[in-house]
């Protein structure tokens, strides 16, 4: 996943949240999923492997232009794994994205952008 594709599905879901209910469902779910993806790779890029796909709920915005997402999973090992992500300015062609995952309580990533592809350190 690279950063282009999370950033639009946040201008979809920005743009869908005052529109039609099932659209702003298959926006949020399209976002948390492009999310997830980008958890799964950046954790197994760094040899953390996860029993499954992280579990990602969308709290519900303040406002349009605000979008928020969290994760939660487990390592192999046991070890709970959290990421907190924000998008702000999403109703713009230019959002800013902040992501943040720990693993056992200790931070291992904060980029601007998740998964294959995001050129960010």
């Amino acid at each position: 996943m690279r950063r282009v594709p999370v950033a639009a599905l946040a201008v979809l879901l920005a743009l869908s949240a005052s529109g039609c209910k099932v659209m702003q469902r298959i926006s949020e779910g399209a976002y948390r999923n492009a999310v997830t993806d980008g958890v799964v790779d950046e954790l197994k890029a760094r040899g953390v492997e996860l029993r499954e796909r992280p579990n990602c709920t969308s709290p519900k915005a303040e406002t349009g232009s605000m979008i928020r997402v969290n994760c939660t999973a487990r390592t192999r090992t046991g070890e709970p794994v959290t990421v907190e992500g924000i998008a702000v300015d999403a109703d713009t062609d230019r959002p800013q994205e902040t992501y943040v995952i720990t693993v056992g309580g200790r931070e291992v990533l904060r980029k601007d952008c998740l998964g294959l592809g995001c050129g960010n350190p």
